[in-house]
């Protein structure tokens, strides 16, 4: 577990809007999102600047075991959802991956009215 501390705020986003654990995310460091994530006082939905969360990171650059660890249905500004980039990037493994949990809807749109099969 990653310890608590009075000075550092990990939940704080650089002037791109990503935090640690979008950039963690997004790079595929599956040890530093489950410690993040274990600590309870960091958002996982979290978006950047240009309305990214970290699953939406990572679903785009096929992170499929951080994937696992983060909220499959938070969209992004533009309404788009985790599956949606995935399938758009081509990230097999997330897809299949997304598409086992029940708690994932294949047929969102997002605010274009596209799904993940368009």
């Amino acid at each position: 577990m990653l310890p608590a501390r009075d000075d550092v705020t990990l939940n704080r986003p650089d002037i791109y809007g990503q935090t640690p654990l979008l950039v963690a995310a997004e790079s595929g460091h599956e040890g530093v999102v489950k410690m993040l994530l274990e600590r309870g006082d960091i958002n996982p939905d979290k978006q950047n600047r240009d309305g990214l969360t970290p699953l939406l990171c990572a679903a785009r650059c096929g992170h499929e075991g951080v994937a696992k660890m983060l909220n499959p249905n938070e969209p992004g500004n533009d309404g788009q959802t985790p599956l949606v980039c995935a399938a758009r990037s081509g990230h097999k493994g997330v897809v299949r991956m997304l598409l086992k949990r029940a708690d994932v809807n294949p047929d969102k749109p997002d605010r274009d009215g596209r799904t993940s099969l368009q």
